[in-house]
């Protein structure tokens, strides 16, 4: 039997692939024969419900009970290494030991294989055992504003969705066991959708009897085992696997996609598709970037006309009535909408409704003769607020004040990245506090000291972009920034810059754009650029991309967010993010662009990218991905292939055996 403890190790440089075999131990959820199959098949399978009821013990008390940052570690099929500090209580361990025991006796006999995406944390499935799912199935839960719609949602979902997997799974059906209904207990029905929120849940199939059942101690780690249950079921008529339980909870509980709307606009339907994605692949918050120097596309009821001018136009724009829309729908789905509104660089599109409080608006972005560091803009789109001016600080009050009413979520996003020195030196009233010896840094200094503390009073924890302390050339001192208001999010030089952010004891975001920029590997959008003249190619290993290659989903999947970090470190970072930023980008290539990379991230953030033995288990995830890309693909997200069909059809003939 395998039962597989799946956690990533944080900070460990181990970069080793699964080796090739058959059967391959952890594809999908697996159970292998290891020779004849026992006698006495009762015998086991009490051992196996045993062993089961022993662990569930051990898990319930370590999720409902945790210390900080516990994990369990499987070093092999038979047998625990567990760090001594990471749990509380020997009676813990001697229970574990116990049912491992118990389980380590069980001889098994066929192989089959469930893919569930992202791989769970622990799975029991002693025998490969599928049940019918009766026809008028029923979902039973308590009654709660969002629970209530996502139980509707999934009874459909299961009901209707018939999935036809590209390798059917090779189970033993039970004889005259149909499963009636999946039975919901929720422990705390009054916890909110906020970081931090318990999304632990522990799903039990039985192979006989009528009911399933799924406990979760919020409603927010209900839906996260409502999307296991959906795929474990599959055909037509449907079938469920059955004789099995998950306990299951996430590694990292910040686990985001970044879209960029002001570049390019996208609809709602376009941004609400994306948010039930998310939640199919567990992932919880979804940072919107709303508005740039290109568009400002919210429409907000103190400052109508950034919109009215500053948007690319009455149809491209964000109505309050959308954005709780777009809230209400991420509720729904257990998904946070966190907004971004970019400050005090990234405002060019400000200037439409307010010229006066921008700098080098409308000004070209580098200009001819200038040396790229007196760039006005690090991309076409120039403009960035003037801290100095009074008028700047009376719009932007409106505007946050707006923002925090229409977003109930308690982080805000306030930018701060890529000011460019050139931009503000271009402004006369700069340059004019510059010449009496004043600096660029000390202008920052004055914009964040205006407007952190007011985000603060609005009861928000606010996040910046790493620049604002990190930058070379224009940052503040840290005692502006008390970590216990503010998160840092990085995308500069991968783990260096996680390790400067939460050395200085502050929380981070990783959304490195060696790893997790979606954007990169499409080439430059410049236009008149001699680089590609014949014989001046310019870098062809990047196309010109600046952030290129192409992030692979093998890249991002494989990316390790705490690597080189002290355990302390480790623990100050929250999660991560893939950003999709919308130069190229729009609403016809939104899926393709997303799915299934974010995918990738997804199952890293939630139990981890290296199997029970600390090895990376890319090698073993392509066939569960390929699989989960067919199933989005079947629920109506247009994710991009990873293989041809062929490899699906022909198991193990598109692997490697070589070492590269």
């Amino acid at each position: 039997m395998e039962i597989g403890i799946l956690t990533s190790r944080r900070g460990n440089s181990e970069n080793k692939e699964v080796k090739s075999g058959s059967p391959k131990p952890i594809n999908g959820i697996v159970f292998c024969s290891k020779g004849k199959r026992p006698s006495n098949a009762k015998h086991m399978a009490d051992k196996n419900r045993a062993g089961s009821q022993l662990l569930f013990l051990v898990l319930y008390y370590s999720i409902r009970f945790p210390p900080p940052h516990a994990s369990f570690l499987a070093s092999d099929l038979t047998g625990f290494q567990m760090d001594k500090n990471q749990i509380h209580g020997t009676a813990i361990f001697t229970l574990l030991s116990m049912a491992v025991m118990i389980f380590s006796s069980a001889t098994l006999v066929q192989c089959a294989v469930i893919n569930l995406w992202p791989k769970p944390r622990i799975v029991s499935w002693p025998l490969p055992l599928a049940t019918l799912l009766s026809p008028k199935f029923k979902i039973t839960s308590p009654n709660h504003r969002y629970l209530s719609t996502a139980v509707y949602r999934y009874l459909h979902l299961i009901l209707t969705e018939h999935h036809h997997p590209l390798v059917i799974p090779t189970v033993n059906l039970t004889n005259g066991s149909v499963v009636q209904s999946l039975i919901v207990t929720i422990h705390d029905l009054s916890a909110p959708l906020v970081h931090g929120v318990n999304e632990s849940y522990h799903l039990k199939i039985p192979s006989t009897g009528v009911e399933a059942s799924l406990t979760a101690e919020t409603a927010w780690g209900a839906m996260r085992g409502l999307e296991t249950f959906s795929q474990l079921v599959w055909g037509n008529p449907s079938h469920v696997a059955s004789g099995m339980e998950v306990w299951d909870w996430p590694i990292f509980e910040h686990r985001g996609v970044m879209l960029d709307t002001s570049r390019n606009f996208y609809n709602v339907e376009d941004i609400l598709r994306m948010i039930g994605a998310m939640s199919g692949n567990k992932l919880n918050v979804f940072h919107w970037h709303i508005t740039d120097s290109h568009s400002f596309p919210l429409l907000l009821p103190s400052e109508p006309g950034l919109a009215d001018k500053g948007s690319y136009g009455p149809d491209m724009q964000y109505s309050p009535k959308d954005v709780t829309r777009i809230v209400q729908f991420g509720l729904e789905h257990g998904v946070r909408v966190l907004p971004e509104i970019d400050m005090p660089g990234h405002t060019g599109s400000w200037a439409k409704a307010y010229p006066e409080i921008v700098a080098c608006a409308n000004m070209f972005w580098w200009p001819a003769g200038y040396k790229w560091e007196d760039r006005l803009a690090s991309e076409p789109g120039a403009g960035q607020l003037n801290p100095l001016n009074p008028k700047t600080y009376q719009v932007l009050k409106n505007v946050i004040r707006d923002v925090t009413m229409m977003f109930p979520e308690p982080f805000y996003h306030a930018g701060g990245d890529e000011v460019a020195p050139g931009c503000w030196k271009a402004d006369p009233e700069i340059q004019e506090f510059l010449s009496k010896d004043g600096s660029l840094s000390e202008i920052l200094e004055m914009f964040l000291n205006s407007t952190f503390p007011y985000i603060v009073s609005m009861n928000r924890t606010v996040v910046y972009w790493e620049d604002v302390l990190l930058d070379q050339t224009v940052r503040v001192n840290r005692s502006l920034l008390p970590p216990e208001s503010t998160i840092l999010q990085t995308w500069n030089d991968g783990p260096n810059n996680t390790k400067a952010i939460v050395s200085s004891g502050y929380r981070a975001i990783v959304s490195s754009a060696d790893y997790y920029y979606l954007d990169c590997g499409h080439g430059s959008f410049i236009g008149n650029n001699s680089k590609y003249d014949q014989g001046n190619a310019g870098n062809t290993g990047t196309g010109d991309s600046w952030c290129g290659p192409f992030k692979t989903w093998q890249t991002i999947y494989n990316y390790d967010i705490t690597y080189g970090l002290t355990e302390e470190e480790a623990k100050l970072v929250l999660g991560g993010e893939v950003a999709l930023w919308s130069e190229q980008a729009d609403p016809t290539v939104l899926d393709s662009r997303i799915w299934p990379r974010a995918s990738a991230m997804a199952e890293a953030m939630w139990s981890g990218n290296r199997d029970e033995k600390g090895m990376k288990r890319y090698a073993e995830a392509t066939d569960r991905l390929n699989e989960w890309r067919g199933r989005m693909v079947s629920r109506g997200i247009r994710a991009e292939p990873i293989q041809p069909l062929w490899c699906a059809r022909n198991p193990g003939m598109c692997d490697t055996v070589n070492s590269s």
